[in-house]
């Protein structure tokens, strides 16, 4: 089953993650940033290595699936540390190379974003209407496929071990979220239009996922990523610091990044979201407006600065301090909130489909409006994890 690997909650990125509390040896100077750099650097040529060897694709083996996971989050940390310590560095080099490996990380994201989003809503639509079977998703591990072997007009066939996956995945997204509301849809007309529904979304997020896996492919193969990877490996070796950056202190800088997420959370209406279905926030609904939420952009941004905050706390503390629990389960809640935004928002496009039946369509806004009620669900579960005491001091 594809994965949705998260920026603020992936594994591989928990043993160099420390909490906001607790004194350092020494406040860390720009060396340590530079340590810091040089080290995620590596990691990155050597991602890159392992991903040229495995076949240079974004699908298909295992190990080819980590190294562009690795290249991801490599190019995610260097750039988050030059936006939070870019006083330290030189200007010039850092303004060229940021904007760089954001695009990078970005590409490479959209291919498995597609998949666990298209996985998501098929789950939904299976628990919604009580057991309809899912569209088959033939084709799918070797890579972006160019359609479904699913038929509209007539349904789908049980995926065999896929729904077992899927359950299990929605299982572990689904914890420390509020129950669903009391009032269910009405399971007779849902089913009938599931099937179908489900067919569409399958369609339209695999034509969406071959073509981000074309997209990836064409920019790991072009002049610009070919550009970025030696910038890359100039800064394995040489970090450019400005003249005083190798004896400052880093915890001002930290300190500031800290308090942009405290800011940014701050001016988010928890009181709004103090209960787990808040009905206002399903007043955009499914309107003719096919742009996002209006509601969730502060939110995706409290998520961006969580982990600019979570990366300034890398540099500080290193490989060796323990995990913040509160920020790892605030991470998850923005996760899912993500994930549930972004689904609703496909959802909602695919019932502009043009001439669906009735049925699809009320399918389609049931879905809409479930994962409306995830989004408000993880709402509730962030406020209430982030209220349960105040950010550490760095």
């Amino acid at each position: 089953m594809a994965q949705r690997h998260h920026d603020l909650t992936e594994p591989a990125a928990r043993p160099t993650t420390g909490p906001s509390t607790g004194p350092v040896t020494g406040p860390a100077t720009g060396e340590a940033l530079a340590g810091y750099l040089r080290a995620q650097a590596t990691d990155f040529l050597r991602a890159l290595r392992t991903h040229r060897e495995t076949g240079g694709t974004t699908g298909g083996t295992e190990d080819s699936v980590d190294a562009a996971r690795a290249l991801r989050r490599t190019a995610r940390r260097v750039s988050g540390s030059l936006h939070t310590f870019r006083p330290l560095l030189d200007p010039d080099w850092s303004e060229q190379i940021r904007p760089e490996l954001a695009w990078l990380s970005g590409t490479l994201a959209l291919e498995h974003a597609c998949e666990a989003r298209l996985e998501r809503l098929l789950l939904a639509l299976h628990r919604l209407s009580g057991g309809t079977p899912l569209p088959a998703q033939q084709g799918r591990t070797g890579g972006a496929t160019g359609g479904s072997s699913s038929d509209p007009g007539t349904g789908a066939t049980t995926p065999g071990s896929r729904t077992t996956s899927t359950t299990a995945a929605h299982r572990k997204a689904a914890a420390g979220t509020a129950p669903q509301p009391a009032t269910a849809p009405d399971r007779g007309n849902l089913t009938v239009g599931a099937a179908k529904a489900g067919a569409l979304l399958d369609r339209q997020l695999t034509l969406a996922r071959t073509r981000a896996h074309s997209t990836a492919l064409q920019a790991l193969g072009s002049s610009r990523f070919h550009a970025v990877a030696d910038k890359v490996a100039v800064l394995a070796s040489e970090v450019p610091l400005t003249p005083t950056a190798p004896t400052a202190d880093l915890r001002p800088f930290a300190l500031a990044a800290e308090e942009r997420l405290t800011d940014a959370v701050a001016a988010l209406p928890l009181l709004t979201a103090g209960s787990p279905y808040n009905a206002e926030a399903l007043v955009h609904g499914l309107s003719p407006d096919p742009a996002p939420h209006p509601q969730d952009a502060p939110w995706h941004q409290v998520r961006l600065l969580l982990r600019l905050h979570r990366y300034a706390c890398e540099v500080l503390h290193g490989r060796g301090a323990p995990l913040d629990v509160r920020l790892l389960t605030a991470g998850q809640a923005l996760d899912r909130h993500r994930d549930a935004s972004e689904a609703a928002a496909a959802a909602a496009q695919a019932a502009r489909t043009p001439r669906i039946a009735p049925a699809t369509a009320y399918a389609l806004g049931v879905l809409h409006a479930d994962q409306r009620h995830e989004v408000e669900a993880a709402r509730y579960a962030f406020q209430r994890s982030w209220q349960k005491q105040t950010v550490g001091t760095l």
